[in-house]
C-alpha cells in the first residue's frame, strides 16, 4: 500500500476514534504539515467519506454523523476486545440479542486479516466467561429482559424524560406506572431500572423482565446529584420485607463479610467482635445452608428456629460425610 494511502487511512482512524479533532493535532500525530493534511482529507472525501470542518479556535474535523457509515478499522487489541464483548452480551439476559450477536461476529470476522481472524476465533471457541450467577436466590431468574425496553429506559434516563410503562409484579395484576428513570443496573442475572416512582413518590427499583410498553410522557425531571443506582438497588434488595427474622454475628471483618455474604442478603454492620447481619428470610433451612458455606465462624443471636435449622443442616452434612 502506498504511503499516501496509509496516511489517509490513519486520518480516517483518528476521525473514527474522536468526535472532533483539530487539524493541528492530526498534523502533529501523523508528522505532516497542514497543507498535506488537507490534501489527504480531500482524498477521503473523493472516496465518499463525509468529513466536515469547523473553523475557529475550537474548530476541527469530524465525520458527518448519520450521512454514511464509514468503514470501521480496529487494531488487534480492539478487535479482541470487541469479540470478548460480543461473548459477554450473551450472558446479559436480553431476549433478542442472539441473532444480532451472531450477525455482528460474522461481519467482524469477514473483514479481518487471517492472523487476527484466527486469534478471535480461538477466543470464541476456547474462552468461557463465567459471569456471576444468582448463587443465593429467593426466586427464579424470570424471563430475559427485552432490548427494546432496556434501550428505551436508557435513553429516558440519559435525557431525563419521564416514562410510562406496564408493570406486572410476581403476584398481582399488571398496572400502568409513571416513572423517572435514574439508572439501569444488571445484577445477579437480572436487569433493574432505579428511579422515582410517581405513584408512590419514592425511590423504587423495577425488574425489566416485568416491564412492557415503555413510552415517554413528554415530561422532564431533575435527577439528584451523585445518585448511585447500584448502591440504591443493593440497599433495596438487602432490605426487602420477608417473614422470618434473622440475627447473626459474623466473626470476621467487614470486607470479608461483604465478599462472602454479598451486600444483597442484608445490611452488614461492623461491631465489637465482628460484623452483625440482621435481616429477614423466607426459609430458615435456606439460611442455614448459606451460613454453612461461610469461611469464618459465626454466632446465632436469634431466633431459636434458625439455630435448630443450622443443627439440622450439621446433622445432614455429618450423615453425608459418613455414608
Amino acid at each position: 500500500m502506498s504511503k499516501p494511502a496509509i496516511k489517509a487511512l490513519a486520518i480516517l482512524e483518528l476521525l473514527q476514534s474522536q468526535r472532533q479533532i483539530s487539524g493541528a493535532e492530526m498534523s502533529d500525530r501523523l508528522g505532516i504539515d497542514r497543507r498535506t493534511l488537507r490534501r489527504y482529507i480531500a482524498m477521503l472525501e473523493e472516496l465518499g467519506i463525509p468529513i466536515t470542518a469547523e473553523r475557529g479556535r475550537y474548530g476541527g474535523y469530524m465525520l458527518v454523523p448519520g450521512f454514511k457509515l464509514p468503514p470501521l478499522m480496529f487494531t488487534n487489541d480492539e478487535a479482541s476486545a470487541v469479540a470478548l464483548g460480543l461473548m459477554a452480551v450473551r450472558s446479559l439476559r436480553l431476549a433478542d440479542t442472539a441473532p444480532a450477536v451472531a450477525s455482528a461476529q460474522a461481519k467482524l470476522e469477514r473483514v479481518m486479516p487471517p492472523a487476527l481472524q484466527g486469534s478471535v476465533q480461538a477466543l470464541r471457541e476456547t474462552a468461557v466467561l463465567d459471569t456471576p450467577e444468582q448463587r443465593w436466590s429467593y426466586a427464579g431468574a424470570g424471563r430475559p429482559a427485552l432490548t427494546g425496553e432496556l434501550t428505551a429506559l436508557a435513553l429516558a434516563a440519559q435525557t431525563q424524560h419521564r416514562v410510562r410503562f406496564r408493570y406486572t409484579p410476581q403476584d398481582g395484576a399488571s398496572m400502568q406506572r409513571e416513572f423517572d428513570p435514574y439508572g439501569l443496573v444488571f445484577s445477579h442475572t437480572r436487569w433493574y431500572v432505579v428511579g422515582m416512582c410517581r405513584l408512590r413518590l419514592a425511590i423504587r427499583s423495577f425488574r425489566l423482565d416485568r416491564i412492557a410498553e415503555v413510552a415517554e410522557t413528554g415530561m422532564v425531571f431533575d435527577k439528584p446529584d451523585s445518585f448511585d443506582a447500584a448502591a440504591q438497588l443493593q440497599h433495596a434488595l438487602a432490605t426487602l420485607p420477608r417473614p422470618l427474622p434473622v440475627r447473626v454475628l459474623l466473626h470476621t471483618d467487614l470486607a470479608s463479610a461483604a465478599r462472602e455474604v454479598g451486600r444483597y442478603i442484608g445490611p452488614l454492620v461492623e461491631t465489637d467482635g465482628g460484623v452483625r447481619l440482621a435481616t429477614t428470610t423466607t426459609s430458615y433451612s435456606w439460611f442455614a445452608r448459606l451460613l454453612a458455606s461461610f469461611n469464618f465462624d459465626f454466632t446465632i443471636e436469634g431466633p431459636e428456629e434458625l439455630r435448630a435449622a443450622v443443627q439440622e443442616e450439621a446433622r445432614r452434612l455429618a450423615r453425608l460425610a459418613a455414608s
